[in-house]
């Protein structure tokens, strides 16, 4: 895993899950089943980690810190070679633009896709909370965000934007 805490809270959770749907079955079969419920969590929490990741960095791009004072987010952004790209209005508009279609894209989502997706990335709930916020299953949650990510993805590859 390479993240102890993350390590810890997937061990953790898997005996949860353990206890709470397999308690009732013979003790000869919790080895196995432990072991499966800890290979989907690995598997999950990578599958989390990388969608995160990308949604993050495109959007991170353009906020800020609750605690700072409001910045122009185009002034944090950087051209490949290091150079600020702050003073150069062509690229200002350009940014501006990208994060106009970003806004339309999600904002054709169906709306429970654009809920989850939201909640889970922007506003960085857990699972368990957006699905108590919408009033839904875990499951229903990871669906509504999968199908949103592969959208969006979609949209903006078609339209030409790129992370």
């Amino acid at each position: 895993m390479r993240d102890e805490e993350a390590a810890l809270d997937i061990v953790q959770d898997a005996m949860l899950r353990l206890a709470e749907k397999y308690g009732h079955r013979p003790a000869a079969e919790l080895p196995m089943l432990f072991h499966r419920i800890m290979q989907n969590a690995i598997r999950d929490w990578y599958r989390r980690q990388k969608v995160r990741s990308l949604w993050t960095t495109l959007l991170s791009t353009f906020s800020y810190r609750r605690d700072e004072e409001p910045e122009d987010p185009l002034d944090a952004l950087h051209a490949a070679d290091g150079s600020s790209l702050a003073e150069l209005p062509g690229t200002r508009l350009e940014k501006v633009q990208v994060l106009e279609i970003i806004q339309q894209e999600i904002d054709r989502l169906p709306e429970r896709q654009r809920q989850a997706f939201l909640m889970r990335y922007l506003e960085e709930l857990d699972v368990a909370e957006t699905a108590r916020a919408m009033g839904c299953s875990e499951g229903s949650v990871k669906t509504h965000c999968s199908r949103a990510a592969h959208a969006l993805a979609l949209a903006l590859k078609a339209r030409g934007v790129e992370p």
